[in-house]
């Protein structure tokens, strides 16, 4: 990911046509991996949050593919909130980044494509762990954490 951060805002192709625009995804091409798993959240009660943990392996592309949430990111050393509106744009994150996703609009809906299947091995439930292994991380490449 450029400027540092583990994570890059991408804007997705767009076939515009006056029928109805069309965006698409293809493994190797918007996204640096191949697509295993594909999943969406979508009826997401009013204030609640989704997510709320970090992969050791997984990279992800967040698209808003109907209406908007916030998704707020940690890598142990940044920290950023992005806000998706949009469905040609996305949210390209790699390992070790700690997400929430909330701020849900009525009838949003978060596709989520996913560079492996799920493997309950691979999260980071709980913060300080991760907090913790992030720091760890950056540490070994020798790149200071504030």
């Amino acid at each position: 990911m450029d400027d540092g951060k583990s994570w890059t805002v991408v804007d997705l192709p767009v076939v515009h046509d006056p029928r109805g625009n069309l965006t698409f995804v293809e493994g190797g091409r918007q996204v640096p991996f191949d697509i295993a798993r594909v999943y969406y959240l979508y009826d997401v009660p009013s204030g609640s949050e989704r997510a709320g943990h970090a992969h050791k392996v997984l990279s992800q592309l967040i698209v808003a593919a109907s209406g908007s949430f916030s998704i707020h990111l940690d890598d142990g050393r940044v920290q950023e909130s992005i806000f998706l509106n949009r469905s040609h744009k996305g949210v390209l994150i790699g390992p070790m980044v700690w997400r929430v996703i909330n701020n849900f609009s009525s009838g949003g809906v978060c596709l989520v494509m996913a560079s492996t299947v799920y493997d309950e091995s691979d999260y980071f439930r709980d913060h300080a762990t991760f907090r913790k292994a992030a720091v760890a991380k950056w540490a070994a490449l020798g790149i200071p954490v504030p």
